[in-house]
């Protein structure tokens, strides 16, 4: 439950930020004539929501295994993940459209101040990204690596939108669409940053074998333990912050079942003890030939 609660603090900061920044951006690209600004602050929103949806899914991933979840409810995670990609797609294709709609029609040049204000919001995101990239990494979470990369892609679109102002300022009359081109180039980045986020979400969901060092990090522990002779399949699978082993250890053919039965236990309690991370184990004995 630590990486949980660490987590859902880690979504506070997210949430928080998000709203601060959508409030700044709207208010500086309406009153500055920044279409990319305003492009900006609908990615905010649309990062607030994506942030309260890894909220609300590090929540219900708390609760313990039940009579329906044996094995817990860590996989509502990858589903939040592609929710949060359904809503960046969604708010890359609004920016898109409008973008295309203001290059077709004559615009204000946008005011020099508003790079001051892109300056200062493309350090925050940039800041942001690290903090909770930091924290996905440590707690293993997909749904937060997904949220951090809410911000890089806030943090690149600024900077395009910190381009396309300063193309239309110091250029002036003539460039005046440069802002809104650099809005529909951040809402093409958009849409591939969200494959990027859903590609490993998807691996998760249909139990893709993608745990190699784990799975030798495993095998190397298991015959560490007394009674255990090697073992054969070792199959990994991730719920949200955990990962579910299915083992295949082998024992000496003449001991008795019970012994057998004990150094399985010993064997999942070492593997528990050594990485916490570990989920459900399940230990198959087989016998030496």
């Amino acid at each position: 439950m630590k990486n949980e609660e660490s987590a859902i603090k880690t979504t506070y900061f997210s949430i928080i930020g998000n709203i601060s920044l959508a409030i700044v951006k709207g208010l500086a690209g309406f009153f500055g004539n920044s279409y990319a600004l305003m492009a900006d602050a609908i990615e905010s929103t649309a990062d607030v929501f994506a942030s309260f949806l890894v909220f609300v899914g590090f929540k219900y991933a708390k609760r313990p295994a039940d009579e329906n979840h044996p094995y817990g409810h860590g996989k509502i995670e990858p589903l939040i993940t592609f929710a949060i990609a359904a809503f960046l797609v969604i708010s890359a294709t609004l920016i898109a459209r409008e973008s295309i709609h203001n290059i077709q029609t004559p615009q204000k040049i946008p005011k020099p101040w508003t790079l001051i204000v892109l300056g200062f919001i493309i350090i925050w995101k940039e800041i942001s990204f690290q903090v909770v990239i930091k924290k996905s990494k440590e707690i293993k979470s997909s749904s937060l690596k997904a949220d951090a990369w809410h911000h890089r892609s806030d943090a690149i679109t600024s900077i395009l939108a910190f381009v396309g102002i300063s193309i239309a300022v110091f250029f002036g009359k003539g460039y005046e669409t440069a802002d809104d081109w650099a809005a529909l180039l951040a809402s093409v980045f958009i849409i591939y940053n969200s494959y990027l986020i859903v590609r490993p979400a998807l691996g998760e969901i249909m139990d893709e074998q993608l745990y190699d060092e784990l799975i030798i990090e495993i095998r190397d522990e298991s015959v560490k333990v007394y009674g255990v002779l090697g073992t054969e399949k070792c199959f990994v699978r991730k719920a949200g912050m955990k990962y579910n082993v299915d083992l295949h250890a082998i024992v000496d053919g003449n001991i008795s079942v019970k012994e057998g039965h004990d150094i399985a236990h010993k064997l999942k309690d070492t593997l528990m003890r050594k990485n916490p991370n570990l989920g459900h184990i399940l230990i198959h004995i087989e016998p030496h030939k």
